[in-house]
This record gives C-alpha cells, sequence and structure tokens, in this order.
C-alpha cells in the first residue's frame, strides 16, 4: 500500500510543530496549542477541488477511537480518542508511544494529549490518505468478527466530501479467515495504527493539550480493601453534585464537570493532560468512590 502518510505528512507536521513550538520552548505552549484559547475568527477555505469538510474548532472531521470490550467500567469512563482532527486544523492525538513512569500505589496515569495545528494543505492530504488508501471511502459502517469475543470495537468518523460516515470494526488488525472485505480492513487496520501513532513515536513536534475543563467520574465502592483510600478533596463539592442515575438499579456512576484548579486538588500530580483512575475518596458522609478523571475536548458538551 502507498505510504504517502508516511513520508510527505512527516515532513509537513514536523514543519508546522517546528513554527508552532519555537515561541517559547516546552514549558509555555503557544496561544494556537490551547484549545482554550481563542478560535480563528475566519474558518480556513478549502482550495480549488479540495475535499469539503467542516470548519468550526469543535467539529470532528476525522476521529479514531476504540470502544466496548470487556473492561471495567472506570476503564470505560476514562477512554480518550486515539485522534481527533477538527474542522479548524487541529490535532488532539494520545502519545502512546510515551513513557508512563510507573507509581507505587494503585494509581493509572493515562498517557499525555498532545495537540498541533495543520494547514489546509496538510488537512487535506490527511483526508485524500484517509479515504483512498486509509479505505475509509468505500467502507461499510459495520464489520463483526463472530470468530473473537470481548475485544473492543474500533471506531473511525469521518466528515468530509459532503458526506458523515462512521465505520466499526470489532477486533480491528485481529487475524480471520480472508474474505471479501479483506484488503478493505487491511487498510482500516493501516490507517488506525498510523493514526494511534500520529507523532511518530513522539519524534513529531507537537505541544501539550491544555484542557479548558475535565470530566470527573465517581463509582460508589463498597468491601475496598488493600487500596489507598484519600480524603474528600473538595470543600465546596458533595457526592450529591454529580449527576448520578435516576434507576436506582443502574450503576452508581456520578458524573460532574471540574475545573482545571478542582481536578488539581486531587493531588495527583502528572495527569493534567491525560487519563487519572485508581484513586479511591472517603467522602463526607463515610461512604467510599472510586474517581476518574479524562480531559474535556473541544467537541464534549460537558
Amino acid at each position: 500500500m502507498s505510504n504517502r502518510l508516511a513520508f510527505p505528512t512527516v515532513v509537513l507536521l514536523a514543519a508546522l510543530g517546528v513554527a508552532a513550538c519555537s515561541s517559547g520552548g516546552a514549558s509555555a505552549p503557544s496561544p494556537a496549542a490551547s484549545p482554550s484559547t481563542e478560535a480563528p475568527s475566519i474558518a480556513p477555505s478549502p482550495t480549488v477541488g479540495a475535499i469539503a469538510h467542516p470548519t468550526g474548532a469543535d467539529e470532528i472531521v476525522l476521529r479514531y477511537e476504540d470502544v466496548g470490550g470487556f473492561t471495567p467500567p472506570e476503564f470505560q469512563a476514562g477512554r480518550l480518542p486515539y485522534f481527533t482532527l477538527y474542522g479548524d486544523g487541529r490535532v488532539v492525538f494520545q502519545q502512546t508511544t510515551a513513557e508512563v513512569p510507573p507509581r507505587d500505589d494503585n494509581v493509572f496515569v493515562g498517557p499525555p494529549l498532545r495537540t498541533a495545528l495543520l494547514s489546509e494543505d496538510e488537512v487535506q492530504e490527511l483526508l485524500e490518505y484517509a479515504l483512498a488508501d486509509g479505505g475509509l471511502a468505500v467502507a461499510k459502517t459495520d464489520y463483526q468478527n463472530p470468530m473473537i469475543a470481548d475485544v473492543p470495537t474500533a471506531v473511525f468518523t469521518i466528515n468530509a466530501a459532503n458526506d458523515s460516515k462512521t465505520v466499526s470494526v470489532v477486533g480491528l488488525g485481529m487475524e480471520s479467515q480472508p474474505g471479501p472485505d479483506t484488503i478493505v480492513l487491511e487498510q482500516l487496520a493501516t490507517l488506525g495504527e498510523r493514526l494511534r501513532d500520529f507523532d511518530q513515536g513522539g519524534t513529531l513536534p507537537s505541544e501539550q493539550y491544555l484542557a479548558p475543563a475535565y470530566r470527573g467520574v465517581i463509582f460508589e465502592q463498597q468491601g475496598i480493601e488493600g487500596v489507598q483510600v484519600r480524603e474528600w478533596p473538595w470543600v465546596d463539592i458533595q457526592p450529591s453534585d454529580f449527576a448520578f442515575p435516576a434507576d436506582p438499579n443502574a450503576l452508581r456512576m456520578g458524573t460532574r464537570t471540574l475545573t482545571p484548579e478542582e481536578a488539581a486538588a486531587v493531588g495527583v500530580p502528572g495527569f493534567e493532560n491525560g487519563i487519572l483512575s485508581g484513586v479511591y475518596l472517603r467522602s463526607p458522609d463515610g461512604k467510599t468512590y472510586s474517581l476518574v478523571i479524562r480531559p474535556l475536548l473541544p467537541d464534549d458538551t460537558d
């Protein structure tokens, strides 16, 4: 298959990243790097013959993520897309190859989120690859695999070429019997690999994603033993301030939007642009909750 993305996009993104990172060093991201800064007042205009796509800063153009699978609810609550391209050229991606230092407690800190800004020409090249060599233009909306179970489903979302499409693949990249969909599934697997390692193992310049807010999720726990239970970190937030399901038989999972300061009050440094889980809190009423925190992305509504 073609390597168009592997070379040209590396060059384009590298040049872009150098420009984005040259304004003041790694400790101070440039204004363009933060999704919380003001969006451009004029959306980029596609060139003649270009692939049409949304141009809003919070509109998804291309996304790759995993959903489902036999995993704990805390894992599901903290899941983030591997890669998202937004209409203004912003990409937000997990740096899946980053080394996360091990911890001596039960706390899990996920891989960091990074961001970069693509030009319209770079967006066009990426979309051309995803639709053609990546197989999205001809892919069906759903690919099941009856030979495997309890595995995640890979989901590609693309809004381009005057069409919106979601492609779901159970067990993407896992071996199966050859069939009429083999070529497309191989293309989708290659596309997923490239989007999952968008910055080529950290070799392409990008900047820390600065989330404007976080999603906090608490799960009521009973009979917890052998883990560190921390005191409730907030004075002005109670468990009742988290939105729990109205159904008493549903999983006791409460959700609330947290400011960066409220998220930092938990006292676990290093997760600010990634996922935090495995934290157990003792609330003022004596109940124990597990906590998951994940950054909000530009298209998140809460």
